[in-house]
Formats: structure tokens, C-alpha cells, sequence
């Protein structure tokens, strides 16, 4: 998080270590690196400040100050009961950014199921693989995962055929589910749970931003030349939330 990042309560995240790693995919091997957010955050003040997080599963509350915020999905937990939702429109009304994107996540039955209760969220923007101008950058938005429960889809084609539809010109790409080998490995785990299918289409697209969470022990921040990558996912492993969302600026156009 931006050192000049006001937070509605008095804890900061802690920054991230750097290191070298290689990610792999059917194409070949490149190189990528973790970054601290203080090192891909431009402070020049006509930027915007995207406020970046996912998996609060009905835990959200404290959030940094910030132009765009971005919920990439589980905000809660396997749609138990309708108020979830209720609750997160209602505390979505609260907050002081301008702008708010919303993409659900394989939690989010009750969105899937009956399409009707999308409209419980009034307070913000709700992208179902759907693309939106905002603040003059062009986002696309999608829950898609290759397993459910909710917005699943196993089929490779099927992925294919959608994540085709994402236009080209995008700048800051939202999903749910990370890209295979990117932030997708929980602690001291080398088993990648990103989708293959989506990392071709993020190579093809090559968007400024690609923030998703999903694989919650992945959080954190890599960049290739083309893209910063965030998994915002904030739910710890004692189930709450453990970690801070993360803000980053992102120039105007």
C-alpha cells in the first residue's frame, strides 16, 4: 500500500520481499518479479487510486481511502443467506470512492441462480463478463473459474471462447480466479491452481492491471513487462481477515 495511503482504522500492510522467480506456461518460460506495492504505485497526483481487494466473505469492513475500489469476487460465504448481500450493498453505500466495480465469485450462488438478486447490489458495478468505462479506463470484469460452485465453467473451449470476447484495448482486467502460475501457489505448496486458458488470453490482452484473489495464501503483487498482477484475496487461514487490501495508482488517460 502507498505510504501515502490513508486507512479508515490505524494498521498498515506490511511490504512485500522481492524475489526472482520463473513462471512456466505451454509457451515458454519468462521471467517475472514480486514487487512491494510503494514500487508500483506512481504518487503523481492527477492519478487515479485503485483500491484493490477480494475474498472478504462477509468480513469487510476497513478500507483505504482511494478514486476506483474493486471487489474481485467472494464477498460471501457460499451465499448462506440473502442479507450477506444485503450487507455488502449497504456497506458499499457507506464508502467515499467515487467509483466501485464489483465481480462475483464462486461463492456468489445467489447471483448465478437467480439473476434477479444482482439488483440487491445498487451501490456499485456489477461486471459479469462484461466490460465498463470508469474514470476513463477501460475494465472488463468476469467470476468465471474453472470449478463452481458458482460461475464455474470446466470446459477449456468454453473459457476460451469467452475470455476471446475481452476486448483488446482493456487496461484493467478483473476475474476471480488467477491466471495459471501467477500468485496462484498457497505457502509451501507448488501445486498452481490458476487457469491456463485465462493466462493466454492475459498474454494476448497484456492489461495494465490484472487484480483477481481466489487462492487466498497467494496474496501479493508481480509484474511482467506488460502487466502488475494482484491477488488481493484478504481471508487468512484462521478465517479472518488477515491482511490489508492493496491500493496502487494507475495513471489517467
Amino acid at each position: 500500500m502507498a505510504e501515502d495511503t490513508p486507512l479508515t482504522g490505524s494498521t498498515r500492510a506490511k511490504p512485500f520481499s522481492q524475489a526472482f522467480v520463473r513462471i512456466g506456461s505451454d509457451t515458454g518460460v519468462y521471467e517475472m518479479k514480486r514487487r512491494s506495492i510503494a514500487e508500483v504505485s506512481n504518487r503523481h497526483p492527477r492519478n487515479l487510486q485503485l483500491v484493490l481487494l477480494s475474498d472478504t466473505h462477509e468480513l469487510h469492513r476497513e478500507i483505504p481511502a482511494g478514486d476506483i475500489f474493486i471487489h474481485a469476487g467472494d464477498f460471501t460465504m457460499f451465499s448462506r443467506s440473502l442479507r450477506g448481500i444485503v450487507d455488502f450493498n449497504e456497506w458499499l453505500g457507506e464508502l467515499p470512492h467515487q467509483h466501485k466495480i464489483v465481480v462475483p465469485g464462486n461463492h456468489e450462488t445467489f447471483l448465478q441462480t437467480d439473476p434477479e438478486n444482482r439488483s440487491l447490489i445498487g451501490n456499485a458495478t456489477v461486471l459479469i463478463n462484461q466490460a465498463a468505462t470508469v474514470a476513463g479506463l477501460r475494465i472488463w470484469g468476469s467470476p468465471v473459474t474453472p470449478s463452481g460452485p458458482a460461475f464455474g465453467i470446466r470446459s477449456d473451449e468454453k473459457r476460451e471462447r469467452l475470455y476471446c470476447s475481452i476486448p483488446a484495448d482493456t487496461e484493467v482486467l478483473i476475474t476471480h480466479g488467477p491466471p495459471f502460475g501467477i500468485l496462484d501457489c498457497n505457502p509451501r505448496s507448488t501445486l498452481h491452481q490458476g487457469d491456463r486458458v485465462l493466462l493466454e488470453a492475459v498474454k494476448r490482452v497484456r492489461p495494465k492491471i490484472h487484480v483477481f484473489g481466489h487462492i487466498h495464501g497467494a496474496y501479493g503483487i508481480m509484474q511482467d513487462e506488460h502487466t502488475t498482477f494482484v491477488n488481493a484475496g484478504l481471508l487468512g487461514r484462521d478465517g479472518d481477515l488477515d491482511k490489508k487490501p492493496i491500493a496502487l495508482r494507475i495513471a489517467k488517460r
